[in-house]
């Protein structure tokens, strides 16, 4: 990804976070969902992610049915967080600058087809108004050489296999994590280290 010199509009970002005592969840797809949690496991006041699949139906969230390209399904992640410590406009601050390339039309790096697209999945009224706010602003702003392809986009999540649970965390020498993923949170740390946790 080309987001050296990228500048995300620091407007969107103005309202601080909640100081409710509770957790919140976000949704958002960004190509395979390994990458995906393992960068948002690093994220202070994240306080849980799970790898899973959304936009289609119940059915078909398997991993075989999904990778046939024709469920609907994107991979995806659903992000537990404490909005007293990070805000909802800071995910995706992150989703944007760090997790994927937002600027690729179905597909993250090596990975090809409608289930890497660019997705997000609000899970309130207010969540759909911030990111479409968002995503308004980056375009506005041509923070990307490309136009955003992120789509806002409705549908239940349904957890992945155990075996994609914590795949980066667990093969930290496997591969694709090397080459694809840990650079992604080597970015995150370099990019917003006050938002670091290792």
């Amino acid at each position: 990804m080309k987001l050296a010199k990228m500048l995300i509009p620091l407007a969107v970002l103005s309202s601080a976070a909640s100081a409710a005592p509770h957790t919140e969840t976000a949704v958002l797809a960004g190509g395979c969902f390994w990458g995906m949690e393992s960068v948002f496991e690093h994220v202070k006041g994240v306080t849980d992610v799970v790898s899973g699949y959304a936009g289609g139906s119940g059915k078909d969230a398997t991993y075989d049915s999904v990778s046939s390209e024709q469920t609907g399904h994107a991979e995806a992640v659903r992000i537990t967080y404490d909005p007293a410590r990070i805000s909802y406009p800071q995910l995706l601050q992150i989703f944007f600058a760090v997790a994927h390339d937002p600027t690729e039309v179905n597909r993250q790096g090596p990975d090809q087809g409608p289930s890497y697209r660019s997705a997000i999945f609000p899970q309130s009224p207010q969540q759909a108004q911030v990111a479409k706010a968002f995503i308004a602003r980056l375009n506005a702003s041509h923070a990307f050489k490309k136009p955003i392809a992120t789509r806002l986009e409705n549908g239940g999540f349904y957890p992945a296999e155990s075996f994609h649970q914590d795949f980066a965390r667990k093969h930290p020498t496997y591969p694709y994590i090397v080459v694809n993923d840990r650079p992604k949170v080597a970015s995150l740390k370099a990019r917003y280290p006050s938002l670091f946790k290792a």
